[in-house]
């Protein structure tokens, strides 16, 4: 299916989907016709901005020719299928290879079109790359994206790519040239600011790689972190930082005032995450935990996403004892399965490469935290403790989710009681129950008179220009005034310095006897896809997210880690563990008064209070 066909790539063999979509376009036309003109509802975006507020330096629509970018079909033949480990089996099942066919992304980005116009073009340069080069971008609904583009990140497209800040001595000298073409060089990385060959020349970190059959470049920039910051550090373009440290909307028609991601209201922060963490600093060693043949020290994203492994990088080379795997596992699961559903009957789609990728993600999101337990009197202390270089959980923010879930058992292993309970049928979690490491965005009072949303939380991402809960655990190496400074600030929570655990205590019943304790991981809860779904006025993307989400399992959580206790005999209300009630008892609650999450919480609400007391008291 060609670029300006009528159904969309997003709709290959569905052709009753380009029918609704169709009927969908024809009756926002009729409603914009009688001038129905309400917020989220009209065909014209809330705000109408323009493609130069979305301006990034770097590589523009134009400077690269299709040509210069080939398909990753065309590089299978040397470098895959050899093994289970090379680099295009891997990629090909990858969230990377299949970012240009994500319902999740495309039902994201129609409803951030809807609020801000044109923003499509920022979204498209990190999760459809190849448009950049296609041109397609600055078609920013995504319309005529073609196959081209749905290679996703792409195996040429990562391999063209330059370090846009030029090292002497380190970086290709072709480079010079490169940089020096460009009408605006990118000064940061991040904000998908990326900088293409426009030859095409292969870029990797091989000195000795085989030139047969195209040029190769010895590219250090490949294995470093400012890499992948590339497009894992994100900004929103139309908001700048105050002197105040609030964020407030740019003037509409005009680039950016500043380049620096740290600047913008934070989007994605995973590499401001890394830098300012351990890994970063001194590295950390964490014993093989990621896997990969001889290295335990982590200090890069590729030491943990792309672990080192014994294999064949080409057919026409040596086989490697360090060859990266390109698996780039994280925590796409769940949107892994969204794809597969979707891409069922599509040839190019391979679903044996998905269900591999799938079960790396896993196994990744498994080795992303530990978790200790430990009975305090008549509370369970539950430590989840980061074993990650940067937040958890990290990435693009909206509907990801971890909790703790906790299960408490009589004598009889009969469950008698339940913190963070889901409910498997409805995909509902008992939210107030546990503790949910999230981060939620929201809009200020000068943000809601301009948009007319109310202030406070809520899921209008590219409006965004305030953070209103961010409690996810940090990594090892964590500081508070420098995440701060970095817009990745703890809100909402209390993290000291170098903290990269959390604690929470559950109050268990008298009977109790033992404990089981999980943690899981979500990234796509039903309150989320059902925004997404019924914020929709433009097409069906948010109608196809949906039905795929209920066909895939309405989101099913992931296991993370678990732990288990026997539960020692204890007295309720007996604080100091004295063996009985008495006023030292009674100052602990005073002391924790209004306090969430506490040991002093007697009646596992949540909340240290009045009943807490009364509890205390009866106990006395």
């Amino acid at each position: 299916m060609l670029s300006g066909s009528p159904c969309p790539i997003w709709a290959y063999g569905m052709p009753e989907v380009c029918e609704r979509k169709s009927a969908v376009r024809s009756r926002i036309a009729v409603t914009a016709a009688v001038g129905l003109s309400i917020i989220g509802i009209s065909v014209a975006a809330l705000v109408d901005m323009t493609l130069e507020d979305f301006h990034v330096p770097g590589t523009q629509v134009g400077d690269v020719h299709e040509s210069a970018i080939w398909s990753s079909n065309s590089c299978m033949g040397c470098h895959g299928p050899v093994t289970e480990s090379d680099p295009y089996s891997t990629w090909k099942g990858s969230l990377m290879g299949l970012a240009g066919r994500d319902p999740l992304f495309f039902a994201q980005m129609t409803n951030a079109n809807q609020d801000v116009g044109n923003v499509g073009y920022y979204c498209l340069r990190c999760h459809v790359p190849n448009a950049i080069v296609s041109g397609h971008a600055n078609d920013t609904m995504g319309d005529t994206l073609d196959f081209y583009d749905a290679d996703g990140v792409s195996c040429h497209f990562c391999h063209s790519m330059v370090d846009p800040i030029y090292k002497p001595g380190i970086s290709p000298v072709e480079d010079v040239s490169i940089l020096a073409s460009l009408a605006d060089v990118p000064q940061y990385y991040g904000n998908a600011a990326f900088v293409l060959d426009p030859e095409g020349r292969r870029r990797g970190p091989r000195t000795d790689a085989n030139q047969d059959y195209h040029q190769v470049l010895h590219s250090p920039f490949h294995q470093s972190s400012d890499f992948c910051g590339t497009c894992h550090d994100v900004g929103n373009l139309a908001t700048t930082r105050q002197p105040d440290g609030t964020w407030q909307y740019n003037s509409i028609g005009e680039p950016s005032p500043t380049e620096d991601p740290w600047e913008m209201f934070p989007l994605e922060r995973t590499y401001t995450e890394w830098k300012l963490s351990e890994f970063a600093s001194t590295g950390v060693d964490m014993g093989g935990r990621f896997g990969g043949v001889g290295v335990t020290v982590v200090s890069t994203c590729q030491d943990c996403h792309m672990p080192r492994t014994s294999g064949d990088a080409c057919i026409l080379g040596p086989t490697r004892p360090d060859l990266a795997r390109h698996d780039f596992a994280g925590a796409a699961a769940p949107i892994l399965d969204l794809i597969a559903a979707h891409y069922v009957d599509d040839p190019d789609v391979d679903l044996d490469a998905i269900a591999a990728a799938r079960a790396k993600a896993v196994e990744m999101l498994q080795l992303a935290s530990s978790l200790e337990v430990e009975q305090e009197c008549g509370s369970l202390r539950t430590r989840v403790i980061n074993e990650s270089g940067h937040k958890i959980p990290t990435g693009h923010i909206e509907g990801r989710r971890i909790w703790v879930n906790v299960r408490l058992y009589d004598a009889g292993d009969v469950l008698i009681d339940e913190y963070g309970h889901y409910d498997y049928v409805e995909a509902h979690l008992d939210e107030p129950s546990t503790e949910i490491y999230e981060m939620h965005v929201g809009l200020s009072e000068a943000a809601s008179k301009l948009t007319g949303y109310p202030a406070g939380p809520t899921g209008h991402m590219a409006l965004a220009d305030t953070i209103e809960k961010d409690n996810r655990i940090p990594p090892r190496g964590f500081n508070n005034a420098a995440y701060e400074q970095g817009g990745a600030p703890v809100v909402e929570h209390v993290y000291a310095d170098g903290q990269y655990w959390d604690d929470s205590w559950f109050a268990m019943p008298p009977e109790t006897a033992s404990a089981e304790v999980f943690v899981y991981y979500q990234n796509t809860p039903r309150h989320y896809i059902e925004m997404l779904r019924d914020g929709n006025v433009t097409d069906d993307w948010g109608d196809i997210l949906y039905d795929l989400w209920v066909e895939t399992g309405k989101g099913t959580p992931i296991e993370m880690t678990h732990d288990a206790i026997t539960i020692d005999v204890f007295v309720q209300g007996d604080l100091d563990c004295d063996g009985s009630v008495g006023v030292d008892d009674l100052l602990m609650v005073i002391e924790a008064w209004g306090q969430h999450d506490s040991p002093a919480d007697l009646n596992g609400d949540r909340i240290v209070d009045t009943n807490d007391l009364l509890s205390l008291l009866s106990a006395w």
